[in-house]
């Protein structure tokens, strides 16, 4: 029998920017678009292309039985702290192992996510 949950990654074309204050906090030309079902895509950022820096992973996490357990960052910029900005799936199920080493953020907790 078939999945009938759906999930599809494809390569962004352009460049990603992320956003908050006046920071940049990720630039990638290697991101990816993950559409999951009848959802708007979730943009995933390699690592290497986040200001990690930035970045520190926090206790919560979650499952989904799709994709694997997920692991939550905050980010600091001075002394503005924004909890649960981002998550990854560090160890991702194989059908979705191209997510692997990158980064998701929260569009309402980051004041831009472009696509150029």
């Amino acid at each position: 029998m078939s999945n009938p949950h759906h999930i599809s990654i494809e390569p962004i074309a352009g460049r990603v920017l992320v956003t908050k204050g006046e920071k940049t906090i990720a630039e990638s030309r290697r991101a990816l678009a993950l559409k999951e079902g009848s959802m708007a895509p979730i943009v995933y950022i390699p690592r290497d292309d986040i200001v990690m820096d930035a970045m520190q992973r926090t206790e919560r996490s979650t499952h989904c039985p799709f994709k694997g357990d997920a692991s939550y960052f905050r980010l600091t910029i001075g002394d503005q702290v924004t909890d649960d900005v981002a998550w990854s799936y560090e160890d991702p199920k194989a059908e979705v192992a191209a997510i692997k080493d990158h980064l998701a953020f929260y569009p309402g907790k980051v004041d831009a996510i472009v696509v150029q």
